[in-house]
């Protein structure tokens, strides 16, 4: 931690005595007002259009903080469908019945995504989790897997969650003291590829082809370092997006969609990130 970090963390440290001492005062009109707040105690303050650039900073600084205080250096991120359920249980989030069949007809995506993450996790245990932690959005689903598959081998796992009028909760598998809430999307997905490793895709919806386009975007433009771009499913993405005509129409050039991969199972995928990282087998 540098000495501005420490700084700051040692600042963060003190606020709470410093709020408890400003509640111990008489209350009268004037320090019931709003104005006699301390900033940082008050939420209607930071709460303001014009304080957007400190929460932006805020959400940025706060997980890289604790993430560099654990020791992460490095993740595997997967992204995939909140909505594709375990196998044997229903869809609950289905408008009707042809949907709910297809998502359940996925749902064997959910134990490679668990195998998957087992898979990393063991791997992550050699480097004492500090090199190659599993990081999922920490919602259902698909993520509930990852950070399941994690669960499964005690390893801790990250969840970066957000703030969705619907299906963003964390789920059970995520450590607790990696489990993040995010309000802006650009913070956190700097978060989910500061770090990146790996970049694994499982069927999704817009939020996963989002997240999957943007990576692209990023390392197509060489704003970030080529790592493994998996995408599980080879069946499910060849009906949902065209790679091959973007190409033939000439808007993405042939080697752009070299940068990705389509893999299967979760054995599969491993081994693409082990032999392109040359680790043990």
């Amino acid at each position: 931690m540098s000495e501005e970090e420490e700084h700051a963390w040692k600042a963060l440290v003190r606020s709470p005595r410093d709020i408890e001492k400003a509640h111990h005062v008489p209350r009268t009109p004037q320090t019931m007002a709003p104005a006699y707040r301390l900033a940082f105690d008050d939420k209607d303050f930071l709460c303001r259009e014009e304080l957007r650039p400190v929460r932006l900073q805020l959400e940025l600084l706060k997980p890289e903080m604790i993430l560099q205080e654990r020791g992460i250096k490095s993740t595997v991120v997967m992204f995939g469908s909140a909505r594709i359920p375990e196998p044997g249980h229903p869809a609950r989030v289905a408008a009707n019945d042809e949907q709910r069949r297809n998502l359940e007809s996925l749902s064997r995506f959910y134990d490679e995504a668990r195998a998957f993450a087992r898979l990393v996790s063991e791997y992550s245990a050699t480097t004492y989790h500090r090199e190659m932690v599993l990081v999922t959005g920490g919602g259902p689903g698909l993520m509930e897997a990852g950070n399941r598959g994690a669960d499964d081998v005690a390893a801790p796992s990250m969840g970066f969650n957000i703030v969705l009028p619907h299906e963003q909760a964390p789920n059970a598998y995520v450590t607790p003291g990696l489990c993040f809430n995010f309000h802006y999307f650009a913070i956190r997905k700097m978060h989910f590829l500061m770090r990146a490793k790996a970049i694994v895709i499982f069927p999704g919806g817009f939020g996963t082809m989002d997240e999957l386009f943007e990576s692209l975007t990023l390392i197509q433009t060489q704003r970030m370092a080529p790592v493994p771009f998996l995408l599980f499913g080879r069946d499910f993405w060849s009906k949902v997006i065209d790679f091959e005509e973007l190409v033939r129409q000439g808007t993405v050039a042939p080697a752009d969609i070299e940068l990705m991969r389509h893999v299967e199972t979760a054995e599969e995928g491993w081994a693409a990130i082990r032999d392109h990282y040359g680790l043990a087998a």
